[in-house]
């Protein structure tokens, strides 16, 4: 298992603001100005949490003119729901 890349992930999901921005994205691409809209946080702010989400690979953005558009990653959370099950079950020597 690699631990750092797996603590880069459950860290991202350990804010309030970013489970909201992924229960807003639930399967549909969203502008960052609806995003906001549903958040009481700033533009950079918003900006900040999709970088870690982003990071994480939790989130997919693209650009269009002057507006980022965000989605969540196809398989995501298949593959968070495997490595979750995975410490859960102990296969990793440290958890035996």
């Amino acid at each position: 298992m690699d631990y750092r890349n797996d603590a880069k992930l459950f860290k991202a999901l350990s804010d309030e603001n970013r489970l909201q921005i992924l229960a807003q994205l639930n399967n549909e691409e969203k502008c960052a100005c609806v995003l906001l809209e549903k958040l009481a946080i700033s533009q950079p702010t918003l900006s900040h949490h999709m970088r870690i989400l982003a990071e994480a690979r939790l989130v997919e953005c693209r650009k269009e003119g002057k507006w980022m558009y965000y989605s969540l990653r196809r398989g995501a959370g298949e593959e968070m729901a495997g490595l979750l099950a995975a410490y859960l079950a102990g296969r990793d020597d440290g958890y035996t």
